[in-house]
């Protein structure tokens, strides 16, 4: 049986006032928000000698759909203790807008506890409530609270995915490397003191080492972890993971960094949701769902970089014993007739090492061997890694030439002057369309006669501005397959001083070592493609021979 709501004669009700706003569910900033809230139940107090006010609770930034509030979650625990028997609010939606919640608060709990509910502007109060009225009527207002709160998650959804869609940044910390620009909050730019951490960081990988030893490294360098450089600059962040008094770099850290396309100018948004507005689990969306904005901020790292680092962390990269960097050949050695990788077999106190096929190690019937020396796989990469550097040395020298030659510049002269051409073609028409409709203004043709002028004009222009389009992208387009040539000679003109083979260089510049029987390897060189596609480029100029015997 329920606890009785009614106190014997001359006794007080111990009132707790419950207070909740919530820019996330749509309350508006209303009566002052939490103050008025209050203030208003004082005055309610003020003419009721019964009530006393004992406690006060109040949840500001809280959606009235969740429950887990921390002043309610007290306020619950007020009440089984016997602190207070009377709970005040402005009105329903401030206790909650969730239907299902509300309701058992009202019929079943706070009747159980012996509780007495007044909600204000609602004019409900559980001691003096109409039973067949406010039967029907509170459970309707809260099923109005809640349809509003469903409605109003609705709308910021939709608005919050514009947002993704328009490349704005919507999270509240800005990514370690980058800041939040000051005029425009929701972009972000490069932060000089944490960027170059980032560049050393990839940096670091792609010479080989390994996670743990990059977090090590950094360490000891003093450098501060993202936690800890929020931290320093006065950002109130927490994390569950925060264990010490100083945040250290973790393997952890690092790799989310060393994963994140947010450093190549990329801004991927809205990955993960709740399924709905009552429902605070998080979900991963589909791939095709995520908001994806290329260009959206400056790149500390380019997509180059970026994708080799990818590349290097999905392959089998073992560790030396008690070092910190990858072997010089990790996760690039295979066996070329099993495809399967190789293994290292190092020679028992010496510093030979060999390799043999993994699927012969564990079945001799199933491949061969193809034993090979390490020293011999190093002669053999570094000899075509130097003789690659010094062809695209090349090739750059002989690039920058024909892009220099007459023609070359007449070409791209060419396409500007039609561009121009083709501009004053559609100003052309736009005046004509002007006059156009003065002369039926003024009387000059009738209606039929503008009509049809009207279309004619409008189809010129038209057909005149898709042509604009697709000079200018031709423009472009000569003008990014010129620097597309160039980007990918970068990463060899880097080792152009090369005296011996390293990790760095391996990892940019070979993609796959291939092993054969009779110890004979074929080694593929990373942008292949693109260096083929220079050489049959420069082979389509009559000059390129003539330059190529002066080089």
């Amino acid at each position: 049986m329920h606890k009785s709501t009614q106190l014997p004669e001359g006794k007080l009700w111990l009132a707790g006032d419950y207070s909740r706003i919530s820019r996330e569910d749509g309350d508006k900033e209303e009566s002052d928000s939490i103050a008025n809230q209050r203030e208003l139940i004082r005055s309610y107090v003020a003419g009721k000698p019964d009530i006393k006010l004992a406690a006060s609770y109040e949840d500001d930034g809280y959606s009235g759909v969740d429950f887990n509030r921390p002043s309610f979650k007290r306020m619950i625990e007020d009440i089984k203790a016997g602190t207070i028997n009377c709970v005040l609010v402005k009105d329903l939606s401030r206790l909650g807008r969730n239907y299902i919640e509300t309701g058992k608060l009202l019929e079943r709990f706070f009747p159980f506890m012996g509780i007495r509910f007044i909600a204000i502007n609602d004019s409900y109060d559980s001691q003096n409530h109409d039973a067949q009225t406010d039967n029907l009527i509170i459970p309707f207002k809260n099923l109005i609270n809640d349809a509003y709160c469903a409605d109003i998650s609705k709308k910021i959804r939709s608005q919050f995915d514009v947002r993704r869609k328009n490349g704005e940044f919507l999270g509240s910390f800005a990514v370690y490397g980058y800041s939040k620009d000051p005029d425009r909050g929701n972009h972000l730019i490069v932060d000089e003191e944490t960027a170059p951490i980032v560049r050393d960081i990839f940096a670091m990988k792609i010479a080989g080492m390994s996670q743990q030893g990059i977090a090590d490294k950094l360490n000891s360098l003093g450098i501060p972890s993202p936690l800890e450089h929020k931290r320093n600059c006065g950002s109130k962040f927490t994390s569950a993971f925060s264990v010490n008094p100083q945040a250290k770099w973790a393997p952890v850290a690092v790799g989310r960094i060393l994963k994140n396309e947010v450093y190549t100018g990329a801004l991927i948004q809205g990955i993960a949701t709740t399924p709905n507005y009552k429902v605070r689990n998080r979900v991963v969306k589909p791939e095709s769902e995520w908001a994806r904005v290329e260009g959206a901020h400056d790149a500390i790292i380019s997509a180059g970089d970026f994708g080799l680092v990818r590349s290097l962390l999905s392959q089998d990269t073992r560790i030396k014993p008690g070092g910190k960097e990858v072997y010089i050949f990790s996760g690039l050695l295979y066996c070329g007739d099993c495809r399967r990788p190789l293994v290292r077999k190092p020679v028992k106190n010496s510093s030979y090492a060999y390799f043999v096929c993994s699927t012969y190690k564990k079945d001799k019937e199933s491949c061969q061997s193809h034993s090979i020396s390490e020293r011999k796989i190093h002669d053999a990469v570094f000899e075509v890694v130097t003789h690659h550097i010094r062809r695209c040395a090349e090739i750059e020298r002989v690039m920058a030439f024909v892009e220099d030659m007459p023609m070359r510049r007449a070409g791209a002269m060419r396409l500007q002057n039609q561009i121009a051409q083709k501009q004053e073609e559609i100003e052309r028409i736009s005046r004509r369309r002007v006059r156009l409709y003065e002369d039926f203004a003024d009387g000059v043709m009738d209606r039929p006669e503008y009509e049809r002028f009207k279309r004619a004009f409008e189809n010129q222009s038209a057909e005149a501005s898709r042509g604009l389009e697709a000079l200018e992208a031709e423009l472009r387009r000569a003008a990014s397959d010129a620097d597309a040539k160039v980007i990918w000679l970068e990463h060899f003109k880097k080792h152009h001083a090369m005296e011996r083979l390293t990790r760095a260089a391996v990892a940019e510049l070979v993609e796959r070592i291939e092993v054969y029987e009779g110890k004979r390897l074929e080694v593929k060189i990373r942008y292949g493609d693109e260096f083929q596609a220079a050489e049959t480029y420069l082979e389509s100029f009559p000059e390129y021979i003539e330059a190529r015997r002066a080089v």
